[in-house]
C-alpha cells in the first residue's frame, strides 16, 4: 500500500496540475489575508464603538433616574465580530450586526410614555446567497470549491488512466489486494493534495497571525485545528468520488466529463436551486402583515385600558393612585404584546432559514460552510447565539430595574408610568452590562450532525468505490 502511495505521489508531484494546484492555492490564501486583515480593523473599530455609545447611553440614563433607564433601555447591542471571519464568512453579511434595545413606539400621551422594547432586524438573509458566498473569498469557498475540484483532478484517472496505458493489468498480476491499490491511490492523491494546501494555510495563518490588529486565542486556534481536519475530511469525499467513477468508466476523458457534471450539480447547481425552492414555499409574515397585526392589538389594548385611564377619576389620592396603576398597566402591556409579536415574526424567520438549511444539506459543500461556520463564529448559527444572549441580557436588566425599583422606600413600584417609579439616580456600574459570548459546546453540539452527515457520505462513497473497483476487468 505505502509502495503504490509513493508511486502516486512521485508521479502528482511532477505533474503540471500539482504546481497549479501549488500555485493557484498560495495565491488564494494570501489573497484571503491580505483582505481579513483590511477588513477585520474596521469591524472590530466599529464594534468596540458601538460598545462605547451603548455604556455611554447607560451611564446617562442611570444617572438622570431609575425610569429614565427603565423607559429608554439599554440601547443597541452589537454582535462581536468574530476573529475567524476569514475561515466561513458565508452569509454573515447579510446578517444583523446587532439588535435594537431601545425600540419605541410612541412619544408621549397624557404622561405616559411607550417603554422599550427588542427590534430584531430581518435575520433571514437574500435566499440566493444561503450557499457559500462565492464573491468572498473565504477558506469555505477555497476549500469548498477550489480544493473539490483538485481532488477531482487528482484522482479523475486514478483507475480508468491506468487501464488505459495497461499498467493496472501489471499491478493486479502482482497479486496485489485490490484493496491495497485502491487505498494507496487514495492516500497518495490525499497527501499530494495536503502537501500545497498545508503549505498555503500554514502562509495565510502565519500573515494573520503576526499582525498586530488580529488576536488569535488558545480557544481560536482549537477551532482552526477542527477546521483543517473538517477540510481534510471533505477532500477525503471527493476523492473517493473520483476514484468511484475512475473505476466505473473505461477511459479518463469519460471520468473527468463525469466528474465535472456532478461537481455542478451538487456543488453548484443544487444550493441555490433547493434555497429558492424551500424558501418560496414558508415565508414568514410580510411587512404590511405586521404593521396591520401591530395596529391591531394596539387599538384593542387601547379600547380596553387607555379609556379607561383617559376617563378615571383624579379627585382623591386612592383615584389617583388606581389611574397610575391603569397607566402602568397600558403601557407594560403594550410593550409586552408588541414584543411577543416581534418574537413570532423572527421564529417564523428563524423557522424558514432552518428548513432551507435542512434542504440543502444534499450537497456536501454547503454541509461544510455549515461547520466551517460554526466553529468560525460566523454565519446563522452564530447569530442564533447572539440572539440568545440579547434576549438573556434583556430577562437580567429587567429583572435589575424591578428589583432596584422595590428597593425604594419612595416609589410606588407601579412600573410602566414615570410618577410610579423611582426617581432616584442609579450607579452606572451596578447596571448590567452585556457580553457576547461563544459557546464551543454549543457549537459543536450544532455541528454534530453535520459532522456525521459529512463522514457517512466518505464511508458510502469509498466503499462504492471499492465495490466498483473489484469489479474492474483488467
Amino acid at each position: 500500500m505505502w509502495h503504490i502511495a509513493k508511486r502516486e505521489l512521485y508521479d502528482n508531484l511532477n505533474s503540471l496540475r500539482f504546481a497549479l494546484t501549488a500555485v493557484l492555492l498560495l495565491a488564494l490564501m494570501l489573497t484571503n489575508a491580505m483582505m481579513h486583515l483590511r477588513e477585520h480593523p474596521g469591524r472590530m473599530q466599529a464594534y468596540h464603538s458601538g460598545v462605547a455609545g451603548h455604556q455611554n447611553r447607560l451611564t446617562s440614563n442611570a444617572n438622570e433616574s431609575l425610569y429614565k433607564l427603565a423607559e429608554q433601555g439599554p440601547g443597541y447591542l452589537n454582535k462581536k465580530p468574530s476573529p475567524l471571519r476569514f475561515c466561513a464568512e458565508g452569509g454573515e453579511t447579510f446578517l444583523p450586526r446587532g439588535v435594537s434595545g431601545s425600540y419605541h413606539r410612541w412619544g408621549g400621551r397624557d404622561g405616559l410614555e411607550s417603554f422599550w422594547i427588542l427590534g430584531y432586524p430581518p435575520v433571514t438573509p437574500n435566499l440566493r446567497n444561503i450557499s457559500p458566498d462565492v464573491t468572498k473569498i473565504d477558506w469555505g469557498f477555497i476549500i469548498g470549491y477550489v480544493l473539490s475540484l483538485v481532488a477531482l483532478l487528482f484522482t479523475f484517472d486514478a483507475i480508468s488512466g491506468e487501464r488505459e496505458s495497461g499498467t493496472l493489468r501489471l499491478m493486479l498480476a502482482n497479486s496485489v489486494p485490490r484493496h491495497t491499490a485502491l487505498m494507496g491511490k487514495f492516500l497518495g492523491a490525499l497527501i499530494s493534495i495536503t502537501i500545497p494546501f498545508a503549505l498555503a494555510m500554514l502562509v495565510n495563518l502565519l500573515v494573520i497571525s503576526t499582525a498586530k490588529d488580529v488576536h488569535l486565542n488558545t480557544e481560536a486556534w482549537g477551532r482552526l485545528g477542527i477546521i483543517c481536519l473538517i477540510a481534510l475530511l471533505y477532500t477525503c469525499l471527493f476523492l473517493a468520488l473520483g476514484l468511484l467513477v475512475s473505476a466505473r468508466v473505461q477511459r479518463s476523458a469519460v471520468s473527468l466529463v463525469v466528474l465535472l457534471l456532478i461537481w455542478i450539480v451538487f456543488v453548484v447547481f443544487t444550493p441555490n436551486t433547493l434555497a429558492s425552492i424551500v424558501g418560496g414555499f414558508s415565508s414568514p409574515m410580510s411587512s404590511d402583515e405586521f404593521e396591520e397585526r401591530s395596529s391591531q392589538l394596539e387599538d384593542e389594548l387601547e379600547g380596553e385600558l387607555l379609556f379607561k385611564y383617559y376617563l378615571h377619576p383624579k379627585d382623591t389620592r386612592e383615584d389617583m393612585i388606581k389611574r397610575i396603576q391603569l397607566g402602568g398597566e397600558y403601557v407594560t402591556e403594550d410593550a409586552a404584546q408588541q414584543e411577543r409579536l416581534h418574537e413570532t415574526l423572527l421564529k417564523q424567520q428563524i423557522s424558514q432559514m432552518r428548513r432551507v438549511r435542512a434542504a440543502i444539506r444534499l450537497s456536501p459543500v454547503t454541509i461544510v460552510q455549515s461547520l466551517f461556520e460554526s466553529f468560525a463564529g460566523t454565519g446563522f448559527e452564530r447569530h442564533l447565539q447572539f440572539l440568545e444572549n440579547v434576549q438573556s441580557y434583556a430577562r437580567e436588566f429587567r429583572t435589575f430595574i424591578v428589583d432596584t425599583d422595590r428597593a425604594d422606600p419612595e416609589s410606588l413600584h407601579i412600573f410602566g408610568i414615570q410618577v410610579g417609579m423611582s426617581q432616584k439616580s442609579v450607579a452606572p456600574e451596578a447596571v448590567p452590562k452585556f457580553e457576547d459570548t461563544l459557546s464551543f459546546n454549543k457549537d459543536f453540539n450544532t455541528a454534530a450532525v453535520d459532522l456525521l452527515l459529512l463522514t457517512l457520505f466518505v464511508i458510502v462513497l469509498l466503499s462504492g468505490a471499492y465495490l466498483a473497483f473489484v469489479r474492474v476487468e483488467v
